[in-house]
């Protein structure tokens, strides 16, 4: 059974943009603000596993919440600099390598969405790293400051929990990442 779906009066008019900036820009459509992600394309998250069994994780500061983050690694698609990045398998492969120091034969699709539909509308795109081989150090690039962890896959819980309780914000989406490693293909 379909389900017809209205959106609340006034709500269908085109966007007004209210500010644009170089990331981001905020819009208003009838009484709703949110922000549009000036590229389109969205994000990619990528699920990695070393053939050791480690899942990789990488932290860094967020200035946006003033903490520390311990996250999947990820990147926009189309990044400035990287516009060759049309698709989320290359974003993934060139995130994954600056990131972590990891580069994979294969990439593989586990699901999209949005990061927030309420505020934003951007794309999320979470993938699978497949056959994993060490090729450096990581870090991120010149405008980045990342530590890489390689946490045993068996211990993922435990050793996040650890984080959260000295003081490190935990990005929800890598739970929905976890949990891909048991329940999609790939």
């Amino acid at each position: 059974m379909k389900r017809e779906v209205r959106m609340p009066a006034g709500d269908e008019a085109a966007a007004e943009t209210l500010y644009a900036g170089k990331w981001l820009t905020l819009k208003q459509r009838g009484h709703w603000e949110f922000v549009e992600r000036n590229n389109p394309q969205g994000a990619v998250i990528i699920v990695a596993v070393t053939p050791e069994d480690r899942i990789l994780f990488v932290e860094q500061y967020r200035v946006p919440i003033q903490q520390p983050t311990i996250e999947m690694p990820a990147g926009l698609i189309g990044d400035p600099g990287h516009d060759g990045d049309v698709e989320a398998a290359d974003t993934a492969r060139r995130e994954l390598e600056e990131e972590t120091g990891w580069t994979c034969a294969r990439v593989v699709p586990l699901h999209s969405g949005p990061s927030s539909a309420g505020m934003s509308t951007e794309m999320i795109h979470f993938v699978r790293a497949l056959d994993l081989r060490k090729v450096g150090e990581g870090g991120g690039d010149e405008t980045e400051n990342i530590t890489v962890h390689e946490v045993p896959r068996k211990d993922a819980g435990t050793w996040l929990r650890a984080m959260a309780a000295k003081g490190y914000s935990i990005d929800p989406k890598l739970f929905a990442g976890l949990w891909f490693l048991d329940n999609a293909e790939g």
